[in-house]
């Protein structure tokens, strides 16, 4: 993947040359690597370009818990209708409008809660890179993003690998493996399908 992730690094800053900002949507379902990816695409970048590059997570959105229990969405936590996708919007206009600094949610997987104003995307940030599972999804209110990308890749990941990712992914949360099995196919597995049923072509398919 590294001679991958190079060359690509190389192509993003051809697209971008000239532009003061240039948004990069990276999609995917859940357990395809979009974290793994957008780091070692962020090194890249920076490894080029020292200080242009930045990761806007989506994950950084969620729903706090207590909002997500009050709308009987905890177990469901992770599924389209579990993110603020209007803060997301609001916050994606403002950067793709530059100007000054905008600070953006994290989400803390060790806590399991979004840590806001945690991370700031500045005017030298020129490469943005926006990574979440339903970036690309042909559906209100998420298709409403569209416009604020130029340029979106997909990851492919086979199901069978995302299953054993995500399973895993759950085991680690401390779940015995009867319950990260059932975790896994009754939330992300089925997330998963609706991503990559429910996505538009993306400029670039990964994987």
């Amino acid at each position: 993947m590294t001679r991958g992730i190079e060359t690509l690094a190389s192509d993003l800053r051809e697209r971008a040359h000239g532009q003061d900002r240039f948004i990069i949507a990276i999609a995917g379902p859940p357990g395809a690597g979009k974290s793994t990816f957008s780091d070692a695409l962020f090194a890249a970048l920076d490894r080029r370009e020292p200080g242009a590059a930045v990761v806007v997570p989506m994950d950084g959105y969620h729903f706090d818990n207590i909002v997500l229990g009050e709308r009987g969405l905890l177990a469901r936590k992770g599924a389209p209708e579990t993110f603020n996708v209007s803060g997301l919007a609001c916050d994606l206009g403002r950067i793709r409008a530059g100007g000054g600094e905008v600070a953006v949610p994290v989400f803390d997987r060790a806590l399991d809660l979004a840590r806001g104003n945690a991370r700031f995307v500045r005017p030298a940030h020129r490469l943005v890179l926006v990574e979440g599972n339903y970036l690309l999804l042909d559906a209100p209110p998420w298709n409403a993003l569209a416009p604020l990308f130029d340029l979106t890749l997909m990851l492919r990941v086979p199901e069978a690998e995302l299953r054993r990712r995500l399973v895993e992914r759950w085991l680690t949360h401390g779940l015995d493996a009867s319950a990260a099995l059932t975790r896994a196919e009754e939330n992300d597995i089925a997330n998963a399908h609706l991503v990559l049923a429910g996505s538009r072509p993306a400029d670039i398919a990964w994987g």
